[in-house]
């Protein structure tokens, strides 16, 4: 297996670091990781400047083994970089891949990773194997781990006339009691998406489920604006 060079991206990300600015990104995160300092337009700057030199990873094996590489750093803009690989990398990856990338979703788990991975990866992944949506939809709605349920519940955000609304149903249904803030909102956005293609499934829907606040509240935004 080849491997793509990633270790001269990790040298310049570390050589662009800013001590100041690293406090205001962890705090802003709850300061639930450390951060090298690296706001965004300077990350893909180097990300830019990096390509150039040496191209893109060309398989799932490379993506996957660079991705993990930048997952075990510790400061957190470097599983940002992880992610832009793996959602560069949907056209490589196959149904067969989806327990891999599972693996980033429950490790180090914080929204600002996991609903990339959600919305992105695996679901711009699994769009392409709707035949396999309902297996590995009701593994992660019903999982014992709540970043997996949320999967469960955004996967299909970005697929408008596509959602198969049953799962979306299960996913929903399985959770809306539940007293997690990030499944509450989970629920709402799901919905608030939707509504933008089906309107009135949403509207149907939100009267005739007990939905928590925050989830009814996230859901109707978009209707009630109209």
């Amino acid at each position: 297996m080849s491997v793509y060079p990633i270790e001269p991206l990790i040298d310049s990300f570390r050589a662009s670091a800013d001590p100041d600015r690293a406090s205001a990104m962890s705090a802003y995160m709850r300061d639930q990781f450390p951060f090298l300092g690296v706001p965004q337009p300077v990350r893909k700057l180097l990300i830019k400047e990096h390509t150039q030199l040496y191209g893109k990873p060309q398989s799932a094996e490379e993506i996957l083994h660079a991705a993990q590489h930048l997952w075990n750093l510790e400061e957190r803009e470097f599983a940002y970089v992880a992610m832009g690989l793996l959602e560069g990398g949907v056209k490589f990856f196959n149904v067969a891949h989806i327990h891999r990338i599972e693996q980033f979703i429950v490790t180090r788990s914080w929204w600002d990773t996991v609903d990339g991975l959600a919305t992105c990866t695996v679901g711009g992944g699994m769009k392409r194997y709707p035949e396999a949506w309902a297996e590995y939809a009701d593994r992660w709605i019903h999982s014992d781990q709540m970043w997996l349920n949320r999967t469960g519940i955004l996967f299909q955000l970005k697929y408008k006339a596509q959602t198969n609304t049953d799962l979306l149903h299960l996913a929903i249904h399985t959770h809306m009691a539940s007293t997690e803030f990030f499944l509450q909102k989970a629920i709402g956005w799901a919905l608030r998406e939707y509504a933008k293609t089906n309107p009135e499934w949403v509207r149907e829907y939100v009267e005739q489920h007990a939905l928590m606040p925050l989830s009814r509240r996230e859901a109707l935004k978009r209707l009630e604006s109209r």
